[in-house]
């Protein structure tokens, strides 16, 4: 999801819902702690410069049980961060913390916000020479016989 269609998502709810991939609510007395533009350049397994930007969003759970934060409230931080920092209109990640700082996509469904899993994936997959799953299933059926020597 990009920034203005959270933006316009935050309009359509009383109050502001995440729900992490597994169904589990993250706590109503969350706080957004950042709002920042990402820029990351980098050279994939190809050889191929690649740039990209995301919308980052923190999501933080204290001791304050009795914090809620407001969709005005939110979108009063976001476009305090559109005005100083001049962030763009960008895909959105949301970081919690979990065992580490996890990382999420978001989509909204059913009036809540839904943190969605991320991946990592061969970028250059036409060039690092890497056989598409198919091809490897194939190549696997036919490698492992007996005297195949893959055992």
């Amino acid at each position: 999801m990009i920034l203005s269609e959270f933006k316009h998502y935050l309009k359509l709810v009383s109050e502001v819902t995440f729900l992490k991939p597994n169904g589990n609510k993250i706590p109503k007395h969350f706080h957004i702690t950042e709002v920042g533009q990402t820029s990351k350049k980098f050279i994939d397994c190809g050889g191929t410069v690649r740039n990209e930007e995301v919308i980052s969003m923190q999501l933080w759970e204290s001791v304050d049980f009795l914090h809620r934060l407001e969709p005005s409230k939110l979108n009063s931080i976001i476009e305090l961060s559109e005005k100083k920092i001049e962030i763009g209109n960008y895909e959105i990640e949301m970081e919690y913390q979990g065992e580490t700082i996890e990382k999420y996509g978001v989509v909204f469904m059913n009036g809540v916000f839904q943190l969605t899993s991320t991946n990592t994936a061969c970028l250059a997959l036409d060039k690092c020479g890497i056989p598409s799953l198919e091809n490897s299933k194939e190549k696997v059926q036919q490698d492992c016989t007996p005297g195949g020597g893959c055992c």
